[in-house]
């Protein structure tokens, strides 16, 4: 996606070789046209895989998954973080280790909202090592859904959680693949230079 990618070259702050920081249109402030756009184009790669339901985690998943939601006309689920008064039986849960915070945390789905039923989309912001979406394929897997693939924002291809997802035999889309965050510059996949 072009727009996605500009939008990266434009406003996206690398922190580090491993760190790109796009809260001011993804992770903390959002770009609801941008979102739309993101939406529209899940919903155009998978629009011919039966897809009943979309998964993804708070908070940052929420955005794009509700857009593709909206051009799918389909409901969202988010798993939860952090334990709730009302979600506390009838559970869906895994364990996921966050690189950027440094700490697990246990997400949950309610079981009312997904069963063997359902043909899931899973989208999610950055898929970097992985752990995010193997969380959320556990849950997929826990309910007995079938998989329609995953979807990911931002994907930093130079690390391996899309290598082993794929390995798995899961389609995933990623709609920008970053190959390299090295001195300070966004490279994309596309434009790396082959080794």
């Amino acid at each position: 996606m072009d727009l996605l990618e500009q939008k990266i070259r434009d406003e996206g702050n690398v922190l580090s070789d491993t760190v790109l920081k796009v809260d001011s249109f993804l992770n903390h402030q959002i770009d609801p046209k941008l979102m739309q756009a993101i939406g529209e184009e899940y919903a155009a790669r998978f629009r011919d895989s039966g897809i009943t339901k979309i998964l993804t985690l708070e908070s940052s998943g929420i955005a794009p998954a509700t857009m593709a939601g909206l051009a799918l006309g389909v409901p969202v689920i988010f798993a939860r973080k952090r334990k709730s008064l009302t979600l506390i039986n009838e559970l869906y849960s895994a364990q996921v280790y966050s690189f950027t915070k440094k700490e697990t945390n246990k997400i949950s789905v309610s079981k009312d909202y997904i069963s063997e039923n359902d043909v899931v989309l899973i989208i999610d912001d950055f898929l970097a090592n992985g752990q995010a979406v193997s969380g959320l394929l556990e849950i997929v897997e826990q309910s007995g859904a079938k998989l329609a693939g995953v979807g990911i924002v931002i994907e930093k291809g130079f690390q391996e959680g899309g290598k082993q997802i794929r390995e798995r035999g899961i389609r995933v889309e990623s709609l920008a693949i970053i190959s390299s965050l090295e001195n300070g510059k966004v490279t994309f996949e596309k434009e790396a230079v082959p080794k």
